[in-house]
This record gives C-alpha cells, sequence and structure tokens, in this order.
C-alpha cells in the first residue's frame, strides 16, 4: 500500500509551489529553520518561523532552534543577506507564549528570559546584514525580535505594536526584549512614549511613517525584502560588514569616538582581496566579483 501523506504533502507542494529562486528545505518539525537561496539570490539565507499553532509564539523549542539558526548563520554557512521571515499566514510573531509561561517554575522563567534576550542579541549582533520581512501581526515580542534587525519590510497585512500597557505592564516585562530600548533608538524617545503609553497598533504605512521599518510594500513583505537583499549582494561582504558594526557601535558613543571606530573599520577593510578587486574592476570597467577575502 503506498504511503498517503507523502502523496499529500507532494500535492500541496505543487499547489503552492516555492517561489523561484528558492531552495527546497523543509523542516516541518521545526519551529525555525533556516533555508538557503540558490541561483541569482545565492548567498541568501532566510529564517522561516513556523509555529502555526501558537501564531508563531515564543516558545522554549522555539527560542532553541532560533539560537541554533543564529549560530549557523554566524559561524558555519555566513550568508551575505540573513531574511527572517514567518511561514505562519496572518502572522509575524505574535510574541510571547503565554499558556507555555503558566506551566514554568520562577526559575525556568528566569532561565528563558535570559536565553531570549541573548537571542535577540545575537541576531543583532551578525556580522551580516537582517532583514525583518513582517507579513503579518508583530507585537511585543515579535516587534522586538523585528527590532533586532537591521532593516524592516511591512506588507499590506502588518500590525506593528508595543501593547503591553493595555496589560498595565511595560513593553519588555514579558519578554525582556529590549522594547523600550530598540525603539526609542530607533525613530526617537517622543514618538517612542507616544506609541507605548497608548498601546497603538499600526498598520504598514503608518508604521512606516513613524520611521519603524523602511519600506511598506503593497504585495509582499517577504518580496520587497528579498529584493532589497539582492541590492545588497553584489557590494563588498567585508565591507558591508565593517559598515554594520562601524554604525552600530559609533551610534552608541560621542561623535569624535565614532570617527575613531569608523577609521578602525576602514583599517581592516584595506588588506582585503575584494578592495583591490574593487579598484581592479573600477579600471576595467566591469562588475567586480567579491569573494569576501
Amino acid at each position: 500500500m503506498i504511503p498517503l501523506y507523502p502523496f499529500i504533502r507532494s500535492v500541496r507542494r505543487y499547489l503552492h509551489p516555492i517561489p523561484l529562486g528558492r531552495r527546497i528545505h523543509t523542516a516541518p518539525h521545526k519551529e525555525a529553520y533556516l533555508q538557503y537561496l540558490h541561483g541569482p539570490s545565492e548567498g541568501i539565507a532566510v529564517l522561516n518561523l513556523n509555529r502555526p499553532a501558537a501564531k508563531n509564539a515564543l516558545s522554549i523549542t522555539l527560542l532553541r532552534e532560533f539560537r541554533e539558526a543564529i549560530k549557523e548563520a554566524r559561524f558555519i554557512r555566513q550568508p551575505r543577506v540573513l531574511i527572517i521571515q514567518s511561514l505562519v499566514e496572518g502572522v509575524f510573531c505574535a510574541g510571547a507564549d503565554l499558556k507555555e509561561r503558566a506551566t514554568m517554575s520562577p526559575d525556568q522563567v528566569t532561565e528563558f528570559l535570559y536565553n531570549l534576550r541573548q537571542a535577540y542579541r545575537e541576531l543583532e549582533t551578525l556580522p551580516m546584514p537582517t532583514i525583518a520581512a513582517i507579513d503579518g501581526a508583530a507585537l511585543g515580542g515579535g516587534l522586538e525580535m523585528a527590532l533586532s534587525c537591521d532593516l524592516r519590510v511591512a506588507g499590506p497585512r502588518a500590525k506593528i505594536g508595543l501593547p503591553e500597557t493595555r496589560l498595565a505592564i511595560i513593553p519588555g516585562s514579558i519578554t525582556s526584549a529590549g522594547g523600550t530600548q530598540r525603539l526609542p533608538r530607533l525613530i526617537g524617545s517622543a514618538k517612542a512614549k507616544e506609541l507605548i503609553y497608548t498601546a497603538a497598533i499600526l498598520n504598514s504605512k503608518d508604521a512606516y511613517n513613524y520611521g519603524i521599518v523602511n519600506h511598506a510594500d503593497e504585495k509582499s513583505a517577504y518580496e520587497k525584502a528579498l529584493s532589497m537583499a539582492k541590492l545588497i549582494l553584489p557590494q563588498g561582504p567585508i565591507a558591508v560588514s565593517m559598515a554594520k558594526m562601524a554604525i552600530d557601535k559609533g551610534m552608541a558613543v560621542d561623535i569624535d569616538s565614532g570617527l575613531e571606530i569608523e577609521q578602525a573599520y576602514y583599517a581592516r577593510v584595506i588588506p582585503t582581496q575584494d578592495r583591490l578587486e574593487g579598484l581592479q574592476a573600477f579600471r576595467e570597467k566591469r562588475p567586480p566579483v567579491y569573494k569576501g577575502k
């Protein structure tokens, strides 16, 4: 007798084909996993969130697999750009899993919050550009995840906010994931205070107007994020990485210290083969071929 499930799965794949340029990499048992693109998108990785039963709420399992994926991107495969997207329709990440939280002991809660803070810092400090593709609700800890990325794109179904004051708590109370810290650094304290005080939930256009997202796409946040990633691919990967670190570290200090940080990271670009390739390609009037060396 022919097993029925593999047949059904193959039919579903036919009815919902993988977008062009995407590598088929199914991991139905995982709540978070990496997918590496190929063809014209070679060098781009996608971190998929896939916990449909709980709208990608942050569970112990999802968090562990999320950190494993971040570790792989940092130390093993090292893509040039990382996109985070949800495979669950209508949601990016719903924030903390309060049902699971209710079953934890105080020590387990403390450990979970520590791991969550670490996960978002690991995401934030990845050496390659990161883009959050928000094609649904990104609330509380879900928005904090997106704020830990370099860039954000919102689709037409996006709902974005830090609504914790509705529950008489503050952003970060449930997740300890930095909502009161990252949002003001992104859009300024006055705008952040307004959104947090009022528990506002924004659509994609309003999120763009506030400066929370880089783009509000009318069709698909993922497709827009992919097009942005493709614009980054041809650039020197070491230069992009050094620019990211110079910006992030420089924003935390005064201008004079920032200029010194910039100079230090520029010095790390000078001895690279990519820099010489860029000069040679410019002289020869051809596109450069960067190898990250």
